[in-house]
């Protein structure tokens, strides 16, 4: 079924809505929290957590892009859950190994103060994504939004694992570059 088929469906207030969604979407939804997560019992409650939510955002909001709609709201419910279950305690998924590499140059604060400059890096990295080729921004997109594994990666791209760490090293000393030149302490 087309994406616009299913939205109509979600406006439409039809339970197969959830169904469609699920076949044609699910997968996807499941490897992003997965990523994540690190097990399946803790994705499946996130991805049947997406699809509640789905339901109870459209309507009102229409989503330009189903995939990433759901894809999104898959990562911030499996990131919150992550979160949760381990307040006092690491381990699983690529969550840990993600954040640790990404550290130096984004950091993890959170408060009114800072919310301006937080807007205005988010916008500072995606121009920098911008500028950066198709194949060396999916790497990073891969890894830094969906949390995939370097193995994965490495699969997905046709390229060989120590390959991706040094592309992905790059990518961030460029990055970290292109953020001190607009005035962002690294």
């Amino acid at each position: 079924m087309e994406d616009s088929g299913i939205i109509k469906l979600y406006f439409d207030r039809n339970e197969e809505a959830i169904p469609a969604t699920a076949e044609k979407y699910g997968a996807y939804c499941m490897t992003v929290s997965k990523n994540i997560l690190g097990n399946n019992e803790d994705a499946e409650e996130c991805v049947n957590d997406t699809y509640l939510v789905a339901w109870n955002t459209i309507p009102p909001q229409i989503p330009k892009i189903l995939s990433l709609f759901l894809g999104k709201i898959t990562r911030n419910l499996s990131l919150n859950l992550y979160r949760k279950k381990n307040a006092e305690k690491r381990g699983g998924g690529e969550y840990d190994a993600v954040l640790d590499e990404i550290a130096e140059i984004v950091s993890g604060k959170e408060n009114t103060e800072e919310d301006f400059e937080r807007k205005e890096l988010i916008s500072a990295i995606n121009s920098f994504l911008g500028i950066l080729d198709e194949e060396k921004r999916s790497i990073f997109i891969c890894r830094y939004w969906y949390f995939d594994s370097v193995e994965d990666i490495a699969e997905r791209f046709g390229k060989k694992e120590s390959s991706v760490y040094s592309s992905l090293e790059r990518t961030l000393k460029k990055l970290r570059k292109y953020l001190a030149e607009r005035g962002f302490e690294i």
